[in-house]
């Protein structure tokens, strides 16, 4: 097959691995380049990997270099900027990591410069690429519990990284919440319409900023979406996929994340005057799917590219979870409701 797609990876640490190996699958992609600001863990990476390209420290010579055309962002959050916004304009589709940008008004220059460039920009968020949400997205979109009025996910987990997460500011809203919030996004079909939020370090907490938050937005389907997280939570830890009820008209759907999502809706026949309903089950489906998570997210947005479409994740839409988690910030800052139109607004006036 001819090589389409020759890529740069920028960053080089333990996530790349990952990229580093799905794009080695492809039989119509190259790596030509790898960046780390640290030239030698770009230096290790093509010596772990096996990769005969050269090595550099700075994007923009490793573009103009190697004539790439494609690059795969692995940097950490505080760079997805400058670097995604440098490949955009030098021409090049860019995949990658979640967050799309640290700013409201950062995200919409990246979904500008996309536009405006022609090319593309994809956001990691692996957790849509999992058969169980797939099959639970399904099951309510199918109309199984009637129209959705609400959506709660919980997640609790006592995570003892280290290192900058346990200094962070807000370590749960901005370095985890993107991935629940986003899911709650793909699960009901509906984008944020204003948020209240408030966040909180409790006892026992490890972490120097705040661990835990309470989230309630208002969705534009109508539903309201309930995220209770803590990273600092000892015991009974919740699935990383989080643990989800949404209720509906005629139902509840369930999944905590581990098993296989399921519903229960009022079961067919006169339950005239009864107190509580009798209730039937109803199991999913779950969808076939060749590549799962990172893999599956990547195969999507290679088959965008194929297909002429935007990808799932593609900035234009993943900038609405990104305004989940600014404006769940803003509204844990100064104590109101956050209209979310209008602090996207408002940040792109700044």
């Amino acid at each position: 097959m001819t090589i389409k797609h020759r890529v740069v990876v920028a960053g080089c640490g333990g996530m790349a691995n990952t990229w580093v190996d799905y794009a080695k699958r492809r039989d119509d992609t190259e790596i030509v380049g790898l960046v780390d600001i640290k030239k030698e863990f770009a230096q290790a990476m093509a010596e772990r990997k096996e990769l005969d390209c050269p090595t550099f420290t700075d994007v923009k010579q490793a573009i103009e270099a190697t004539g790439a055309n494609m690059l795969f962002d692995v940097t950490i959050p505080a760079s997805h900027y400058a670097v995604s916004t440098t490949a955009l304009q030098l021409g090049c589709h860019v995949f990658g990591e979640k967050p799309l940008a640290e700013s409201m008004s950062d995200c919409s220059d990246i979904v500008r410069i996309s536009q405006s460039s022609g090319r593309t920009h994809a956001v990691m968020q692996n957790r849509r690429f999992d058969p169980r949400i797939r099959a639970y997205r399904n099951l309510i979109d199918e109309g199984t519990i009637g129209k959705p009025g609400f959506v709660g996910a919980d997640f609790f987990i006592g995570a003892h990284f280290g290192g900058f997460r346990d200094a962070m500011d807000s370590p749960l809203l901005l370095d985890m919440a993107i991935h629940t919030f986003d899911q709650a996004r793909f699960i009901i079909g509906a984008d944020p319409v204003s948020v209240y939020c408030q966040e909180f370090n409790p006892p026992g907490s490890w972490y120097a900023g705040n661990a835990m938050a309470v989230c309630i937005y208002e969705m534009s389907d109508g539903s309201v979406f309930n995220y209770r997280g803590s990273w600092c939570s000892e015991g009974m830890p919740t699935s990383w996929e989080a643990s989800w009820r949404v209720t509906g008209e005629r139902g509840t759907a369930i999944w905590d994340g581990h098993g296989e999502p399921y519903a229960e809706v009022v079961a067919a026949g006169d339950q005239t005057g009864k107190f509580i309903r009798d209730y039937e089950r109803v199991n999913s489906l779950l969808p076939e799917m060749a590549n799962t998570f990172h893999h599956g997210c990547l195969d999507d947005m290679f088959a965008a590219l194929e297909e002429g479409r935007k990808p799932e994740t593609d900035c234009s839409d993943n900038i609405y979870s990104m305004a989940m988690v600014l404006a769940a910030l803003e509204s844990a800052k100064t104590g109101r409701k956050v209209l979310i139109a209008d602090f996207m607004k408002d940040a792109l006036a700044q």
